[in-house]
């Protein structure tokens, strides 16, 4: 089956921080060494957490930023 990534950044420029972002959640998850393990090695839900987990942070700065409030 060909790797066939649909996901792709809006903004360019948010790439290095999405990167660093996902990162550090894998971290805060447990997964040491994500940015060098081979994906395909992890089972989907410890994947699909770092994607979650990314999405709900996300969508808590928008809402900050939203409501005016900064951070």
């Amino acid at each position: 089956m060909a790797n066939s990534n649909r996901n792709r950044v809006v903004v360019p420029e948010a790439r290095a921080a999405l990167d660093q972002m996902k990162l550090e959640i894998a971290g805060e998850l447990g997964l040491s060494n994500y940015a060098t393990v081979d994906k395909g090695n992890l089972t989907s839900r410890q994947n699909g957490y770092v994607g979650g987990y990314m999405v709900k942070r996300l969508v808590e700065t928008a809402e900050r930023s939203l409501a005016g409030r900064q951070f």
